[in-house]
Formats: structure tokens, sequence, C-alpha cells
């Protein structure tokens, strides 16, 4: 019994050390590891919790069982006692998200941001948050004052032209509305999978959230996953006021290739060649949120303009809205580099502020759970809106003129 128990620990012992050492070591590596480097990392990157837990279980199961009388025990428990400090680095990086994204508004949104915040939202940005709840619950994103609309068509192409409406149980109205759009490289994917604590906490907020499917490749190709978009902010417009919109104010945000599509349907507002059968219906937003974005051209079968045009870049311009941009800089999917490159570029074309912010630690879909970092950006994605919503926009039409403050609830 005592060897099948420190069997157990070393393989428990080995690969969350192995885990560790993927969330910690430099980016640097061939791209075609990125992928098994990312599925080794991921959940260690955003929940070190989970893995400490693990870990503390496993050692004092082998502790109990009797003395450490083996070489083999106690380089097991050497190995626990650096995956624990290595576990607490990661943690400590998490927490050093606040600092990034306040920093990054205030180098996009000039000195002076939090002036233009409500009293509301500007005492909601001060208060503490529990971290220690977020330590022991990761998993919790979903919140019972918000209810999940699901499966509601926008298009005529079944279930990939599907959304699903959150919204808070008291029915809010004249709600601004967040779009997300999922990822997966246009391949793959599915709404009500990523991005669920910023769609839960704005939610709650008193917005109006919608998680779209788009069709997907290879039965479709670019830019059909981009018109699907266009679609649903049509829907919103058209559609959304009956279940508590502002269909005035539409945000539209992404993670990964969603981010793409996000910024894509923002940089091309209006634009007649993405809107076939629709072309008179407003598709413009205000303001993208673009979360571990690629922003890089789309694998099309033929190299036409096609491919030119699904590069965000291309379709720079004066009028963008503006934007939030949040990058990890241990992602081993996309690179942080495409990310920095993109909001550069952007900042010398638009007159509109762009907000980007490297995140230190952070693995691609940084925020699938509750995690410090996570709740950094949801509550930094709040704060911009907020500030989106109070200086850029007019709500006059709107029988609620208060715009909702980043109090996540």
């Amino acid at each position: 019994m005592r060897v099948l128990v420190l069997f157990g620990y070393v393989l428990v012992a080995a690969p969350l050390a192995w885990c560790a050492w993927c969330a910690l070591a430099p980016r640097r590596f061939p791209p075609r590891q990125g992928y098994l480097r990312w599925a080794f990392s991921f959940v260690v990157s955003d929940v070190p919790s989970i893995a400490f837990y693990v870990l503390i279980a496993a050692t004092a199961s082998v502790v109990t069982a009797g003395p450490l009388d083996s070489p083999i025990a106690w380089l097991a428990l050497g190995v626990s006692i650096g995956t624990a400090a290595a576990l607490g680095v990661i943690l400590g990086r998490q927490r050093g998200a606040r600092t990034a994204v306040s920093d990054a508004l205030t180098v996009g949104l000039g000195e002076g941001w939090q002036d233009a915040l409500d009293a509301d939202a500007a005492r909601a940005l001060r208060r503490p948050r529990l971290w220690w709840l977020v330590a022991l619950l990761p998993m919790r994103v979903r919140r019972r004052d918000v209810v999940r609309i699901p499966d509601i068509a926008y298009g005529d192409a079944g279930i990939r032209n599907t959304l699903d409406v959150y919204r808070h149980r008291s029915r809010p109205v004249c709600g601004p509305v967040l779009i997300h759009l999922h990822g997966g490289s246009l391949r793959r994917g599915r709404k009500n999978r990523q991005g669920l604590p910023l769609i839960y906490d704005l939610a709650a907020s008193g917005w109006l959230c919608i998680s779209a499917n788009y069709r997907l490749q290879p039965a479709v190709t670019f830019p059909e996953h981009l018109i699907d978009v266009k679609k649903v902010i049509a829907w919103a417009r058209a559609e959304g006021e009956q279940y508590g919109a502002d269909p005035a104010i539409v945000f539209v945000a992404g993670g990964s290739s969603g981010a793409q599509l996000a910024a894509l349907a923002a940089l091309t507002a209006n634009d007649p060649a993405y809107q076939r059968g629709f072309e008179d219906a407003d598709t413009s937003v205000a303001g993208a949120i673009a979360l571990y974005g690629y922003y890089g051209p789309v694998s099309i079968q033929r190299a036409d303009a096609h491919r030119a045009g699904s590069l965000p870049v291309s379709h720079l311009r004066a009028d963008a809205p503006p934007f939030f941009v949040a990058h990890g800089d241990r992602d081993t999917l996309t690179s942080a580099l495409e990310a920095t490159h993109f909001a550069a570029s952007l900042r010398r074309v638009s007159a509109s502020p762009v907000v980007y912010a490297e995140l230190a630690g952070a693995q691609h879909g940084f925020d699938t759970f509750r995690s410090m970092r996570s709740d950094a950006v949801v509550r930094a994605v709040k704060v911009f809106a907020s500030w989106v919503l109070t200086t850029t926009t007019n709500r006059d039409a709107c029988p609620r003129a208060d715009a909702p403050g980043p109090d996540a609830g």
C-alpha cells in the first residue's frame, strides 16, 4: 500500500512540475510546439490554486502513509516544494494584472481618465476585490441573478446562425449591448464556452450580452464569418430592444479569432461588401474589445483579395471606434508581438483611444476561468466601456440615461 501511495504521489508531482515549468518558461520555442505548451500550461497559468490544492492533498497523503524513507520519496517532495514555489510566482504575476490594466488605461485614455467616470463607477473602481473567493471558487463564473435565453436564430444557417442572450433577472431596459464572439481559428468553437466571466459580470450590471455562433470553415470561408457577425449586430439593433437593449449602443468583443472578427467588424462599419442583402443596416459599434487576438490573414484556399481583407490592419481608419486590446506575454498560440503591432498601427491612424494591456504570465484563453487576472481584465473592460459611454456616446433617446458602472456585484 505504501508503494502505491508513493507511486501515485510521483504521478501527481511530476506532471504538475512540468505544467508549472511550461507556464513560467520564456515563450521561445518552435512554433509547432505552441499548442502542446498551451495544453500543458493553460489551467496552471489561469487557476494555479487548483494545482496547489491537488499538490497539497497528494503530499499530505504520502506523508501520513509513513516516514519518507526512500530517495524517490524525498525527491518527489523536493519537486513538490519547487512546484509550490513556482505556483506562487504564477499567482504573483496574476496579481500584477491589476496594475498592468490600470497603467494601460492611463496610457490609452489619458491622465485623469478616472474623472470622466460617474460617481458609481469611480466608487466601484476603488472597491477591494474578494481575491480569496476567486482562489477558492475559480470555476464559478455563472451567476444566479443572470438569465440566459439560448438559441435565438439571427440567420438561416441553422445552429451556426444562433445566439444566446444574457440579461439580469430584473429585466432592465435600455442596457448597453455587448456581442461576444468565440475563438477557434474559424474552424471550431461555439457560443457559451468562452468569455463567460465578462458576459455574466456585464449582464449582472445591467447590460444585455449576446454570445453568438457563426459559420465555420471548411463549410464557408472568409468573409462569410464576418458577414455573420454583421448580421448579429443588425439583429441587436432590430430585435434587441424587446430583450432590454439600447439598440444605439453596441460593443463587440471576442477572444482569439473572435477578437479578429470583432476588430474587423469595428473597422468595417456599414461596408456594403460585408453586408450582402442587408446593406442599409447600421453595423457601427461604440467600441471593440479584443482579447488574446489573432491579427494575421485568414487561411484561404485561394490567394485572392479576401485574404488581404481578413487583416484588421488593412481596414484601419481615422474614425475607428475606441479599442481595448489585451494579450498575454506567455501566449503560445498567438504572439503578443502581433497584438502590439496591431494596437500601435491603430493608434497611428485612429482618432479614438486605443488601450493596450500586455499581461505578464497570461496564456491564450486567459478569460475562460475566473481568476485574479480575468477579474482585473473584466474590471478594466467595464471601466473602458463606462468611459466610452460617458464621453463619446449620446444616450438622450434612452429612457435610462445612467450608464452601468464597473461594479462586478
